[in-house]
């Protein structure tokens, strides 16, 4: 399409016409309607007619996974004696993609920036693209996508073409120092996490701006469709990008509650070492497209971000202590958001040991939760995970009873291996207090119950006076 048969189709629609890159948007009353640019780019070719249609085609495909209320279908653009026109008997010139309108004041990135994206609004996001990634399909063997290899040369090419908006002499140069040999030490995860099928067909693209609050729920639009191997990703990698442009764009607290919400409901916690370099590598790509867009503040904000994410980590462990209801979770929550940690959680481990979801009812499916046996292997599980984390550079929080003073040991243990700072937080509430809390519990993955707070009771070791020394209390 030329710019003249643009011109005539927006007038057609009254139609007001943005511009991105590799794209133009017709907005008019309540419909938007994407044509692609017949741009060869080095990362994108819609050169051609049948390119544009079949990426059209993909568009649509890829987009109702995770915005089908948006994408509506797809019009022909043709050449009639009065100009360009939707739809009509003329040859077909080139191909829109319909979608409904939605205001922009109600993007993420928006709502970010006007003090409207709460709590509420990031975990409804991690329970979407959780639910989403765990239903992903998984890469076929063989096709090449998510290798180790792949992962490096991505991130290398990410270095070079943000070079010019890192700040620092030499910034380039020991950017891709740090990405080399971070990937070689990552090699052996990313291999067994491809084998394990956790490369899937992801969105690519989850930035803030490709986000919407849409009906009361997230949605994600504008995901990769261009390029396969942008979008066929390992799960981790997908999640990384919206953590860290939360991160970038000035809320931490709220990257972390995302990623935890996210790690919670998919289990995920073998993949946190390949964080730093996930968030670091998409922080580059988001310098370059800011940079093509004539934005160097921001490509530079992204590329400072991208230097951030490879300083090495400040590890400490903290754990929780304290009955069922004593609140161990809000304070876990709390900390993790504060220190941007990666939190461990009994009540959702014990579960997945089990083979049941955060939120299923152990009742209903015949299964004691808290036998002594079943308690050992969570706490197992609970430090197992903490050492990956504590290892990749994390903060972590174990949110669970500690009632014993043996698994605190365990726990303080662990930390002075690691030469990592170690506290506690300690959890107390009256017993009348603690029933309250129990009896009025839903949906929560803890299934703790009068009873269950009795046994424990019984059972609980206080604090020593070391312990006390290093507690944090509300």
């Amino acid at each position: 399409m030329t710019d003249e048969q643009l011109r005539q189709l927006a007038a057609s629609l009254g139609a007001q016409c943005l511009e991105t890159h590799i794209s133009w948007v017709l907005l008019a009353g309540d419909t938007a309607w994407k044509i692609k640019k017949p741009v060869r780019l080095a990362f994108v070719d819609y050169g051609t007619l049948e390119a544009r249609r079949r990426c059209c085609e993909e568009e649509l495909r890829l987009n109702g996974r995770l915005a089908p209320a948006l994408y509506l279908g797809l019009d022909s653009v043709t050449a009639t004696p009065g100009g360009a026109r939707l739809g009509g008997c003329g040859p077909v010139i080139d191909f829109a993609v319909r979608m409904r309108r939605f205001a922009q004041e109600d993007l993420f990135s928006e709502r970010l920036a006007a003090g409207r994206l709460g709590r509420a609004e990031v975990d409804a996001l991690a329970a979407m693209l959780a639910g989403f990634h765990a239903g992903a399909p998984r890469a076929p063997a063989g096709a090449g996508w998510g290798t180790p290899q792949r992962r490096r040369a991505s991130a290398l090419a990410a270095c070079t073409g943000a070079a010019r908006w890192l700040p620092g002499t030499g910034d380039a140069a020991r950017l891709e120092r740090w990405f080399e040999n971070a990937a070689a030490g990552l090699a052996p995860l990313w291999d067994a996490r491809l084998r394990g099928g956790r490369v899937r067909e992801g969105h690519g693209d989850l930035h803030l701006d490709n986000l919407v609050w849409l009906d009361g729920a997230p949605a994600a639009f504008d995901g990769i469709e261009f390029d396969a191997a942008l979008r066929w990703i390992d799960v981790l990698d997908d999640i990384a990008f919206p953590v860290m442009d939360l991160g970038v764009r000035g809320s931490r607290a709220l990257a972390f509650r995302l990623l935890n919400a996210w790690l919670d409901a998919l289990g995920e916690h073998e993949a946190v070492p390949s964080l730093r370099f996930a968030a670091a590598y998409r922080a580059l790509v988001r310098s370059q497209v800011m940079g093509m867009r004539g934005r160097p503040a921001q490509a530079r904000a992204y590329a400072s971000a991208a230097r951030g994410w490879t300083a090495p980590g400040t590890p400490r462990l903290c754990i929780t202590h304290g009955l069922p209801g004593s609140g161990k979770t809000w304070r876990s929550q709390a900390w993790l958001e504060g220190e941007a940690a990666i939190r461990v959680r009994s009540d959702v481990e014990r579960k997945r040991l089990a083979g049941l979801g955060p939120l299923a009812d152990s009742r209903a499916a015949g299964v004691d939760l808290y036998t002594p046996a079943m308690t050992r292997q969570t706490y197992e599980r609970l430090l197992a995970l903490a050492e990956i984390a504590l290892r990749a550079g994390h903060p972590v929080v174990l949110d669970a009873a500690f009632l014993r003073r043996a698994e605190r040991d365990q726990a303080r243990a662990l930390a002075d291996s690691l030469c990592a700072p170690f506290s506690i937080l300690a959890c107390e509430a009256p017993p009348a207090l603690l029933r309250e809390r129990l009896a009025g519990r839903r949906g929560d993955a803890s299934e703790a119950d009068a009873a269950v707070l009795d046994r424990l009771a019984g059972q609980a070791e206080p604090l020593g006076p070391d312990e006390r020394a290093v507690a944090e209390r509300a």
